[in-house]
């Protein structure tokens, strides 16, 4: 056996907390495992040379996980801690990938596929001193997150990083809707905001010779044209689940953290609620686009305001509208030039 194989863990325990505990459950069972019964477990499986147990017995709002066995170790470092179940182990997460932890960007958005609110571009700045502090700050992939431990990882990381540590685009509805009226191309449109943000913080960050971007196009040719004189001589990387990155998850938290206020602040001007109050029974602008309550809102608001409230608070160009105008006895005509574009041309551009 080599030294390198006799150093390999085969016990692990960590203490998960609640939305932790619902993706590895998640993962339990949707995975290649099986499953098998252990006294006083919550739920158990088997994998390839491993085992892992969640415990019944609830501690202080977490529950005990213990991973063992030969395989335990590929199952924590790719399959729990890229799915954010438990945070990165620096000691040989650095060893394995150094290049996650090198001086290098990472550009992520949110609000893409939001109804309601902007659209929010980051591109932010590590190396092995800030990749420490971001693991410490339990970075993630957002969508892993509770909207609370974004606002607070976010607002951490805006203040690790510094002003020349991060750039944001930001797209408000009304700007969104006149951009995407000129380019009718939601990849396009991607690739100018991601390469605005990565000129903008090359420009701040001239030793960051190396961008990691979340992939949303089919090949990086997209986003190769939005880029400028540095982004052109930088070394920019399209992955798909490039969350796992460090630099993207910190892009991805910041970008869903700015996305979250202003979705807070939309919805004190529409319900007339304090921005950030978020107390049991308070009215909130709702998230995503398929949730019921998006168009019962949506639809609500025209009837109140007239079609062209949409222009300033959502994304016209979604198939949403149609339906929203169609309840409301309306349609596209109804809207300005800009929110002419049709569900058709939508599915035809991308």
């Amino acid at each position: 056996m080599s030294d390198g194989a006799a150093r390999r863990k085969t016990v692990f325990t960590f203490e998960l907390t609640n939305d932790q505990q619902e993706i590895l459950l998640g993962l339990f069972v949707t995975g290649n495992y099986r499953r098998r019964e252990v006294p006083y477990a919550l739920y158990s499986i088997e994998g390839e040379k491993f085992n892992a147990t969640l415990y019944e017995k609830e501690k202080h709002g977490t529950r005990k996980l213990c991973v063992q066995g030969a395989g335990a170790q590929d199952f924590v470092e790719f399959q729990l801690e890229p799915k954010g179940v438990v945070p990165v182990a620096l000691g040989y997460e650095k060893v394995l990938s150094p290049e996650l932890f090198s001086a290098h960007a990472g550009s992520d958005e949110s609000g893409k596929g939001d109804y309601f609110g902007p659209l929010v571009v980051c591109c932010a700045f590590t190396d092995e001193r800030l990749a420490d502090e971001m693991v410490r700050l339990g970075v993630r992939d957002c969508k892993q997150m509770t909207d609370a431990a974004v606002l607070s990882a976010g607002a951490a990381l805006r203040q690790l990083l510094g002003p020349d540590g991060y750039a944001v685009v930001r797209l408000g509805p009304a700007a969104y809707n006149r951009l995407y009226a000129k380019i009718r191309n939601i990849n396009r449109m991607l690739a100018w905001a991601h390469g605005t943000a990565i000129e903008e913080l090359l420009a701040k960050r001239t030793d960051c010779t190396r961008v990691v971007v979340d992939q949303f196009a089919p090949t990086e040719l997209t986003i190769r044209r939005a880029l400028k004189e540095r982004g052109r001589k930088a070394t920019v990387e399209q992955r798909h689940k490039a969350e796992s990155d460090i630099a993207v998850a910190a892009a991805s938290v910041i970008a869903r953290e700015l996305f979250i206020r202003d979705i807070q602040k939309m919805t004190a001007d529409v319900f007339g609620v304090p921005s950030g109050e978020s107390g049991k029974g308070a009215p909130k602008i709702p998230m995503g686009s398929s949730d019921p309550r998006v168009r019962s809102l949506a639809e609500e608001m025209v009837r109140a305001h007239g079609p062209t409230w949409l222009m300033n608070h959502c994304k016209a160009h979604f198939q949403t509208t149609d339906k929203v105008l169609a309840a409301c006895g309306r349609s596209r005509a109804d809207l300005p030039a800009e929110g002419q574009i049709t569900s058709r041309a939508l599915r035809e551009a991308t």
